[in-house]
């Protein structure tokens, strides 16, 4: 997706790497697994959105930027910074840093910015890894972001990509990698102040959690497994 000439910008050294670097990725996952890709037809053609996926191992970030239409802007937790390789990586790819559990107003803007240019921004509301199957209470910042910008949300659900992936491979034990994206979903706008508006941004959250949920087998839906039925905010809501 190109820019839209205004607001977020990517630099042309972080272009270039991005074009260079996702085939690189496609080839690996492809030589190490077999790859499934469900509902590409869901994913804007234009305009910026949120991609919202679940978050078990290092896998899905690289496995999601490798396979998707365009290059979405990413948003990793500021210790993957501090690792040799993922630093790397991370840099060059021109990855958005974010403090786990710090209220960030510039890292917000930085947000509001990507979206109102028109690029799609990828996220794991959880906030971090889980380490093993099974979806952790979403992180109200994916909604609170989202509502300043009324974008849509593309639940993502990715399947196989444990933290054994890499050396299970490497054993000849080929995983099937999985990804399952859902139909756009648009949160109702946040209302009201103070203990009302926390409940309002978790309720979108979960709500987007939900339809994460529903994308993949009941053991990787964690906390929200169940009979819950999907909040009914799942489609564009009507132009004033």
């Amino acid at each position: 997706m190109p820019d839209n000439g205004a607001g977020y910008q990517v630099p042309a050294g972080v272009r270039f790497f991005r074009w260079t670097i996702r085939p690189v990725f496609r080839g690996i996952f492809h030589l190490l697994s077999s790859v499934r890709i469900f509902g590409l037809e869901n994913v804007p053609a234009t305009g910026g959105y949120l991609i919202a996926v679940n978050h078990i191992s290092i896998f899905e970030p690289p496995f999601l930027i490798a396979f998707w239409p365009v290059s979405p802007e990413a948003v990793g937790a500021v210790d993957i910074w501090h690792k040799r390789g993922q630093a790397t990586l991370a840099r060059l790819y021109g990855g958005i840093q974010v403090h786990r559990g710090e209220y960030d107003r510039q890292l917000v803007d930085k947000m509001v910015e990507v979206l109102e240019s028109g690029r799609p921004l990828l996220i794991a509301p959880e906030g971090g890894r889980s380490h093993v199957p099974g979806l952790r209470p979403g992180l109200p910042g994916v909604a609170y972001v989202v509502d300043k910008v009324r974008v849509p949300v593309i639940p993502v659900g990715i399947v196989g990509t444990t933290e054994d992936f890499f050396s299970r491979a490497l054993h000849g034990r080929r995983n099937m990698l999985e990804m399952h994206i859902g139909a756009p979903v648009w949160q109702p706008p946040i209302e009201g102040r103070g203990e009302g508006r926390r409940a309002a941004l978790q309720h979108n959250v979960d709500l987007i959690m939900y339809h994460i949920a529903a994308l993949l087998p009941q053991e990787y839906r964690g906390v929200y497994a169940g009979d819950e039925q999907l909040p009914r905010e799942t489609t564009q809501p009507s132009l004033p």
